[in-house]
């Protein structure tokens, strides 16, 4: 009766982590937020496009040293630890004036970003050790409150900075305070099951299958030393930079075929819901169908969602583009999921948090392509050139893709 109690607890925690998640993806609303530091203090596209991959670098890397720290003392304290940094960042930035951006790379990306990525591994790796039977669905489920932030904040954030009375300043100072009270009540209320917590195991399917394996628990340097590791960290990265690239300049894609300021903001959401959508859907179809059939689905339809976005620029349609973002949301939203899933299925539970913080560091690899998509489209003048790369690069990750076998 205790362990089926125990066991039932972990659709709480899994509901504290979606809530954390939710309000930490707002760090992925840069489309939104870097609006007045665009508008106000006239600072460069390049300069705020290099802001985002600085944050995805230190995002990655605050989640590998989380890994490490809530090893040692738990994930409360580390959550702690996360809330001071994301706090000040977002303070700090709040405060900036004209004269001090290379203090933005210091407190949004450096600051705030350490300090979600920190938050991120540790949520990630608490609630996952209660679900080793739903490894697909824990991990869509977080993901989706992660993705969903910018549709649910976004527009709220860019009311805010519309408004006289409250401003952009005290929307970033009002956004660090309340992302420090949720990282503290999460830090609160998670707990990793207790050594004698039994919980169920996963299910076998009845289709005999490469992919049907539970994995050995594989170290980190095990995990380093395999092929496999790298075709999906490299597939991983090149599908990523797709969604990356897009969420850099989404905003400005859309008025740039004649949409409204105001519509671009809404659609801005629009493409966090079909993230947050294809975050849980992957998590659904990974438990049903698999890694390879997902991870190629995935693939699939980064290629058709870069292309449809080509297309829309080529003849200047904004229907097209919106389906070009709607589909692009779905498929970045596949790519979190399927590396959660596919690390824990492949190299097992027992290192799962260092081993997934590494393996995320694709997402620095795919910053610093979305920041030469930037420079194409500044050097060019147009958003055709960035989408080719990224269709080839799309392309060239489907290649890699259908070769990942099991380690």
């Amino acid at each position: 009766m205790a362990n089926t109690a125990k066991i039932n607890k972990r659709w709480f925690y899994l509901g504290t982590g979606v809530f954390a998640m939710l309000f930490s993806g707002v760090l992925y609303a840069w489309s939104i937020l870097k609006i007045p530091f665009k508008e106000v203090f006239d600072w460069s596209d390049s300069s705020l496009a290099f802001n985002f991959t600085l944050t995805m670098c230190f995002f990655c890397l605050g989640a590998f040293f989380g890994s490490l720290i809530c090893k040692k003392i738990g994930p409360k304290i580390t959550l702690i630890i996360a809330c001071v940094s994301v706090g000040i960042g977002f303070v700090v930035t709040g405060l900036l004036n004209a004269d001090l951006l290379y203090l933005l790379y210091f407190s949004y990306a450096i600051l705030a970003g350490t300090g979600i990525g920190i938050s991120y591994n540790v949520v990630v790796s608490t609630v996952a050790a209660w679900f080793p039977d739903k490894k697909g669905l824990f991990s869509g489920c977080l993901m989706m409150g992660f993705g969903v932030s910018t549709l649910l904040l976004g527009n709220l954030i860019s009311m805010f900075f519309e408004n006289e009375s409250i401003g952009w300043s005290k929307t970033y100072i009002a956004l660090g305070i309340i992302l420090a009270i949720v990282l503290i009540l999460a830090g609160i209320i998670l707990k990793r099951p207790s050594q004698d917590t039994v919980l169920p195991a996963p299910k076998q399917r009845k289709s005999v299958s490469k992919e049907s394996f539970e994995a050995r628990d594989f170290s980190t340097k095990e995990m380093l030393k395999s092929f496999t590791f790298w075709r999906a960290f490299v597939c991983m990265a090149f599908i990523t930079a797709v969604g990356n690239s897009v969420i850099s300049f989404a905003r400005d894609l859309v008025i740039s075929v004649d949409a409204a300021p105001a519509l671009a903001t809404t659609l801005v959401g629009v493409l966090s819901v079909f993230n947050g959508f294809g975050r849980i859907l992957t998590g659904a179809v990974y438990d049903a169908s698999g890694r390879r059939r997902t991870m190629i689905a995935a693939n699939i339809l980064t290629i058709v969602a870069a292309g449809m976005t080509l297309l829309a620029v080529q003849i200047n349609s904004l229907p097209v583009c919106i389906i070009g973002l709607c589909l692009t949301g779905m498929s970045y939203g596949s790519c979190p999921t399927v590396t959660s899933a596919f690390t824990s299925s492949f190299y097992g539970q027992k290192y799962f948090s260092t081993n997934y913080s590494l393996t995320n560091f694709n997402l620095i690899v795919a910053a610093f392509i979305a920041s030469f998509s930037n420079s194409l489209l500044i050097s060019s003048g147009s958003y055709i050139s960035p989408f080719v790369m990224l269709l080839i690069l799309a392309v060239a990750a489907l290649g890699l893709n259908v070769t990942i076998k099991r380690p």
